[in-house]
């Protein structure tokens, strides 16, 4: 491609580097002149009456020609600001740069011109976002926003740009790309959008491509094509990529280097196999032994006496995309599904995202209603109940749902939310309040809490709100649905600690929906696999991941990121001696 517009030097390819092709074995990093990206004492300020002064201090790193640089840490550490201040879209003039430099190419990016920096941007560095959707304007085709990239970056007059639009879809693996490039965004898929986010990055041959956390709220196996996909990109146009995650297994599957960041610095950096084989500092030992492992799967259970629940030949189909003189289309979420759960037992519904595991949660709780089959709870069909006949199963049954601070209502204080229900069912408001502090220190928060809103908490606090909410009924079947997908891996850790010490504390049964086997292994003791409506596989977690007999589960399990990578066992052996609260400093 020829007509990039840019102040800076042509780029110097290096050679490609030789490769050992396993996902523990990364490239090795072609010797460069001078880095793409030397970050020297970046600190970035925060406004008053944040939780600390600055987002990112003192941070210092280099990135070079033909490397994956993974900077990993939790929320907060300030990853995704060092990839803003990068690019130059800090929200000014709250958070705003306030020492260090940032050279690409020797070309120090904060002193630049405006116009200098929008060359820049987009064209020798590009960026993919953790949220398509919302990277994406829903008001125009996808075709539309790539070709806009090489309007403002290229000379490309308009035939070549079409051209060059259907050669980056087609790039990307996305299928019919002349016809794709014609829809909106929200008539593709999240591995579909997150696709054409980086077409639109890769538009003008980036010398330094940006990738934060694309990957996260994927499917495993879309997952694994995206990481393919941005890794065989990168070896064969020889870019610095900087991937921005909270995943050590991903970070094991592609990185060359890692930066471990904690409350904006620095903790420790160096070769892939040096950080995740024999980490030195203990932020970092915490990271990776609390990385969940599909090994680690539970011992068999013990199911005695009647079920508790029982789902018979459940069946629901949805209808979309109809219209006046328009004939939509059937989708499947519910094909004959079959499912038990005993007293005490733990159930793990997985699968991909579409496959019809949350639309079998909402049924059971009430919230949806199937086309036919039978939903037995205590031997009483609910299918068919009137809102009234339901409203006493509502104490047994109850919801933890995936985001917390949607579910929570910001205008109430967390003790009123977690008491509205026993105060709807004709409890005493005052014996429910002090119930609600109880239950708030059961989930491992001050009592205290209650007095504040859910904004003042963090999101693995709010999922603790919403499991207290939960058991405020006293419930004995509780329908977790994707309760810890947004949270990171430690507060990922301790929420899975706290579901099952809550489990057998109360002695409470479980549907946990997820998408992630490394998840669904530590706190499941059934697994049940679900594929477009259908559960293609069920048995006892040890069965299912030692001996997957579907070829749908096996591809799965083949798709977990990291899985050639053996967590070291003294990291293993920290884990148990975790506590549930915080992680060392």
């Amino acid at each position: 491609m020829t007509g990039t517009v840019t102040p800076f030097p042509a780029p110097r390819r290096a050679s490609a580097p030789q490769t050992e092709g396993s996902a523990m074995s990364p490239s090795s990093v072609a010797t460069a002149v001078e880095p793409l990206l030397d970050v020297r004492g970046l600190t970035i300020s925060l406004p008053d009456g944040a939780d600390r002064p600055y987002a990112v201090e003192n941070l210092t790193f280099t990135l070079n020609p033909n490397e994956i640089l993974c900077v990993v840490g939790e929320s907060g550490s300030g990853k995704s600001m060092t990839a803003h201040a990068t690019m130059g879209l800090l929200p000014k003039p709250h958070v705003k740069v306030t020492g260090g430099e940032l050279l690409f190419r020797g070309h120090n990016v904060f002193t630049m011109s405006e116009t200098e920096q929008r060359a820049l941007r987009g064209g020798r560095i590009a960026m993919v976002f953790q949220e398509p959707m919302t990277a994406l304007n829903p008001l125009k085709k996808v075709g539309d926003q790539i070709e806009e990239s090489l309007r403002v970056h290229t000379s490309l007059d308009k035939a070549a740009r079409a051209a060059r639009v259907v050669e980056l879809l087609t790039q990307v693996g996305l299928p019919n790309p002349a016809d794709l490039s014609k829809s909106y965004p929200f008539r593709l898929s999240g591995g579909q959008r997150q696709r054409v986010m980086i077409a639109m990055a890769l538009a003008c041959e980036p010398d330094v491509l940006i990738a934060d956390e694309p990957t996260t709220a994927l499917d495993v196996t879309t997952q694994k094509q995206i990481l393919e996909l941005i890794r065989s990109i990168q070896a064969e146009r020889h870019m610095g990529v900087m991937f921005i995650t909270h995943d050590f297994g991903v970070v094991a599957e592609i990185a060359d280097r890692v930066a471990v960041m904690q409350h904006g610095k620095l903790v420790e950096i160096g070769p892939a196999r040096q950080v995740l084989n024999a980490p030195t500092h203990p932020y970092t030992r915490h990271l990776i032994a609390s990385v969940p492992h599909y090994i680690e799967h539970r011992a068999d259970f013990t199911k005695s006496g009647d079920a508790l629940l029982e789902a018979r030949n459940v069946n629901k189909v949805f209808n979309v995309g109809g219209g006046f003189l328009r004939k939509g289309r059937q989708v499947v979420a519910g094909d004959d599904i079959c499912l038990t759960i005993h007293p005490g037992e733990t159930v793990g519904l997985v699968g991909e995202s579409g496959s019809g595991k949350s639309t079998l949660g909402r049924s059971i709780v009430g919230l949806m209603t199937p086309n036919s089959g039978q939903i037995l709870f205590k031997g009483q069909n609910l299918l068919g109940l009137k809102r009234r006949e339901f409203r006493p199963f509502r104490r047994d049954i109850q919801m933890v749902f995936q985001d917390p601070y949607a579910s929570l209502n910001p205008r109430h204080k967390v003790g009123d939310i977690i008491s509205q229900g026993p105060v709807a069912f004709g409890e005493d408001k005052g014996k429910a309040l002090t119930r609600a502090r109880e239950l708030l220190q059961l989930v491992g928060l001050d009592g205290s809490a209650a007095d504040r809103y859910p904004h003042q908490f963090s999101g693995g606090q709010r999922q603790r709100i919403s499991i207290a909410r939960a058991l405020a009924m006293d419930p004995t079947l509780l329908v977790a649905d994707e309760p810890v997908s947004a949270l990171d891996v430690s507060v990922q850790t301790q929420v899975l600690k706290l579901l099952d010490d809550i489990r057998h504390r109360l002695n409470l049964s479980m549907l946990f929906i997820t998408h992630d086997l490394r998840v669904a292994a530590q706190v499941c003791d059934t697994i049940a696999v679900m594929r477009r409506g259908k559960i293609v596989e069920i048995g006892p977690s040890r069965s299912v991941f030692g001996d997957p007999q579907h070829e749908y589960t096996r591809t799965l399990l083949d798709a977990i990121p990291g899985k050639a990578w053996e967590i070291p066992a003294e990291l293993l052996a920290e884990r148990a001696g975790h506590s549930a609260g915080g992680h060392p400093s």
